[in-house]
């Protein structure tokens, strides 16, 4: 899986391959605020540990 490699940016296909979401689906989580993220020269740049904590937050949520 995506999230056991080294690399601690996900890039925006990266962060679609890790949810299994589209592209359309993945800008407007990022759009939200939902999902700790930057931007680098018009890149988006996601820190693994977001989309961790984004996914924990989720599953907390529907298990309420």
């Amino acid at each position: 899986m995506l999230l056991n490699q080294e690399n601690d940016i996900l890039t925006v296909d990266d962060l679609c391959d890790v949810l299994r979401i589209g592209k359309n689906a993945a800008y407007k989580l990022i759009n939200s605020g939902k999902l700790k993220c930057y931007r680098n020269n018009q890149v988006w740049k996601i820190p693994k540990v977001s989309v961790i904590e984004y996914i924990d937050c989720e599953r907390n949520n529907y298990n309420r």
